[in-house]
């Protein structure tokens, strides 16, 4: 009995150095000089919405999507084809799958595959879209502690994909005002994704000068709950929900984002009707340095800007905002009284003679003293574990 306990007494012991191992060497990475950030700036204002034609109907679409999926790791009890079916009867045009680390078919149309998966099984829940990707990447730090494990994983994706999308920043731990200002490589950003509608961590971004979009979606992971589906969604100006259109329109910004209340609280046919109605923007764009936005429906409409500063505010349809020159941006809020919020795209200062849009990778050079002293202290940290457990049951040997 006396052995016994002991054994399970050093099993227990092991756990420990057995974890710190793990942890180690899944946390290997260069570690970067970042430069640093600077707000955007120029003489030109950049208008994600130039293509804007208000004679088209937007189309509304989930990006962000879980399956049930044939294998130990399932997150949802429908199978696509029962999602899929969900979404529609809510007013979707566009949906895609995308689960964690794995490729999934659409169920119905071939020709509407978009190849997306979820990166990232982070104890920190510092998960990634990765769109088109030429390779699936399964390596992911349990712990990303330091921007520069976050930041390695950005460039290995964007390097090997089309595109990638920030994932619920509200939503993951350790998301901080540095490694908002430091971290590029991402296009995207679902900067509504937790219970408050500010925004902060985008703005903390923008503010830095690091331009992206704003696609929120529902993350959903069960669409028969009624409190998990039809919650977030971006409207977007393309012509087909067809992968080369959605690239197009994503990587240009002709859309908006809809944070949306669960209407009906269980009664389903509140939830369709409701969602069958919901209010829109009628017309958005910039004429000379004013940028302006008009609704279908009245709202509180907010401008904010530089350093999470609101700009101005407004009740009713229509708002619009000139951008000074020192302005770096401005972006657009709608408050509806039903509970539903809009949010724009942003207005970014830049030089159109140099850059397409605002956005741009900060340099980040590996510091090579700290990456080989980084994980040399990894690699110690290791042996020590696997001397530890030598000891542990070397000890055991001996008394036996």
């Amino acid at each position: 009995m006396k052995n016994t306990l002991l054994f399970c007494a050093r099993v227990v012991a092991s756990l420990f150095p057995v974890l710190l191992i793990v942890i180690c060497v899944f946390s290997v990475s260069p570690i970067y000089d970042f430069s640093s950030p600077a707000p955007f700036s120029g003489p030109d204002i950049y208008n994600p919405y130039a293509g804007l034609d208000t004679s088209v109907c937007w189309k509304r679409a989930n990006f962000h999507t879980h399956t049930r999926v044939d294998n130990i790791l399932n997150e949802c009890p429908e199978y696509p084809d029962v999602v899929l079916r969900d979404y529609q009867k809510l007013g979707y045009d566009i949906l895609t799958f995308s689960n964690h680390n794995q490729l999934t078919v659409h169920p119905t149309d071939s020709t509407l595959q978009v190849n997306v998966y979820e990166h990232g099984y982070s104890l920190f829940k510092f998960h990634k879209l990765v769109f088109n990707p030429k390779r699936m990447m399964l390596y992911d730090h349990l712990l990303p502690l330091f921007v520069s494990q976050k930041q390695w994983q950005y460039d290995y994706l964007s390097r090997n994909a089309d595109f990638i999308v920030m994932n619920h920043p509200d939503r993951t731990l350790h998301t901080t005002p540095r490694s908002m200002r430091l971290l590029t490589g991402y296009r995207l950003m679902e900067a509504d994704s937790g219970a408050s509608t500010d925004l902060l961590h985008w703005d903390e971004a923008l503010s830095a000068g690091h331009y992206s979009y704003c696609l929120i979606n529902d993350d959903c992971h069960d669409s028969g709950n009624h409190r998990k589906i039809a919650r977030r969604c971006s409207w977007l100006q393309t012509p087909s929900a067809r992968y080369e259109d959605l690239k197009h329109t994503l990587l240009g910004g002709c859309f908006y984002s809809m944070r949306i209340p669960d209407f009906g609280d269980g009664d389903w046919d509140v939830k369709y009707a409701e969602n069958a109605r919901l209010p829109r923007i009628a017309d958005i764009g910039l004429r000379a340095d004013t940028t302006y936005i008009r609704l279908s429906a009245p709202a509180r409409i907010e401008a904010w800007g530089q350093d999470h500063t609101l700009l101005a505010e407004t009740t009713g349809t229509t708002l619009e905002y000139v951008l000074g020159e020192s302005e770096p941006y401005v972006r657009y809020s709608a408050f509806f009284d039903n509970g539903v919020v809009i949010y724009s795209n942003a207005f970014a200062r830049f030089d159109s003679s140099t850059a397409a849009t605002p956005y741009r990778e900060s340099p980040h050079s590996i510091n090579y003293f700290l990456t080989v002293l980084f994980n040399l202290a990894l690699l110690g940290i290791i042996f020590g574990s696997v001397l530890l457990l030598r000891r542990l049951f070397a000890h055991k040997k001996l008394k036996s």
